[in-house]
């Protein structure tokens, strides 16, 4: 029996719990989670993936890879399924790398996890741990911080929502995409190739997705760490993807913002969006009582990251946790409209993924 922590929540989100149902079909789930540090202005934005976890397919196996101080990048990959475990009640995930235990992998107390593993990773709603090396360079890193969600995805008092709305839950959409933890505090120490960052309340931030089939395109936006508003987190993005037998686009944007959720998803909004293959991202978003607009830029060329394709693990996206971000939020009323929130950050996630992008993608 999977030992877990006790003090899980029971107010998670809908689909934090793995989703793999023993099949041999095409299968992958990925989670993400981020911790900023704005005195220091850096991010870390820890990622951890499997993929056909039945075994013996050509891309079984997992992975962990870190997007760390001005955009740097480490990885290290493991193999062996069978030393990847998750619970598929709550969020809950480890998978052992280098390690003397022969016990079937399962999550270890903190001081346990520090003991034994001498490579890998666990992580839940309130921890994230482990250690990484590539052997190839030397460059390694060592985290293990305290996890305490402010926002997960819906307003503070009410049931939680899924990503997707309701239909999410029957699995139409492929792959399936869930915000976990919209706004969090973490408190720890990451050790970054001998440069050690320790941390109080920082805030922090978990996603996931998972499913049989891959998207075509994306773009993403996110970010919690914003200039004097210390209670706001957002989240955005869209892409194409299967539904069924066909391909859509989509595009949401949610924002957490003194204790209530704005959403604004495709059925109860209009979405529209212009976003360059790299620079520049430009949305807007209006349904019966709010309108928001968004646009995020960079000047840095971003950082390639691995994410599960059809094809395996393989160079699919490019990041910067370092984008500039100006956000207004605007109640309507009548043909008046009232500004509720100006908000700016210089350590906003911004995110271009699969293809083509020959030109900008527009969505009017």
């Amino acid at each position: 029996m999977l030992r877990l922590p006790e003090n899980l929540s029971s107010t998670q989100t809908p689909h934090s719990g793995y989703h793999w149902d023993n099949s041999d079909r095409r299968f992958f789930e990925g989670w993400y989670y981020r911790v900023t540090l704005p005195q220091e202005k850096q991010t870390f934005a820890f990622m951890y993936s499997i993929e056909d976890p039945v075994g013996g397919k050509p891309y079984s196996g997992g992975a962990a890879q870190i997007l760390g101080p001005n955009d740097e990048y480490l990885l290290r990959t493991f193999p062996d399924v069978n030393r990847f475990w998750a619970s598929s009640d709550v969020l809950a995930l480890g998978h052992w790398g280098k390690t003397e235990l022969e016990s079937q992998p399962l999550y270890l107390l903190p001081e346990e996890f520090t003991s034994y593993i001498q490579s890998g990773y666990q992580a839940t709603a309130t921890l994230n741990q482990g250690i990484i090396h590539d052997p190839g360079s030397g460059n390694y890193c060592r985290w293990e911080y305290d996890i305490q969600p402010v926002y997960y995805w819906g307003d503070k008092a009410s049931i939680q929502q899924s990503t997707a709305g309701w239909v999410s839950f029957l699995q139409l959409f492929e792959p399936g995409w869930q915000i976990l933890v919209a706004h969090a505090l973490a408190s720890g120490w990451i050790d970054w190739n001998g440069k050690r960052y320790e941390f109080t309340d920082a805030p922090a931030y978990s996603e996931k997705n998972w499913g049989g089939a891959f998207p075509e395109k994306w773009f993403w936006l996110n970010c919690n760490s914003f200039d004097s508003e210390p209670d706001l987190a957002l989240t955005a993005g869209g892409g194409r993807r299967g539904v069924l037998w066909w391909m859509e686009s989509v595009a949401m944007v949610g924002l957490h913002y003194q204790g209530k959720f704005y959403e604004f998803v495709p059925w109860n909004s209009q979405v529209s969006w212009n976003i360059q293959p790299w620079g520049k991202w430009e949305m807007h978003a209006r349904n019966s009582q709010y309108e928001i607009e968004l646009t995020g830029t960079t000047d840095l060329p971003g950082t390639e990251l691995r994410a599960p394709t059809e094809n395996g693990l393989m160079f699919a996206c490019r990041d910067t946790m370092q984008g500039k971000l100006t956000l207004e939020l605007r109640e309507l009323n009548g043909i008046q409209s009232k500004t509720i929130l100006k908000a700016t950050s210089n350590l906003c996630g911004l995110e271009t993924g699969g293809g083509p992008w020959d030109s900008s993608w527009q969505n009017d």
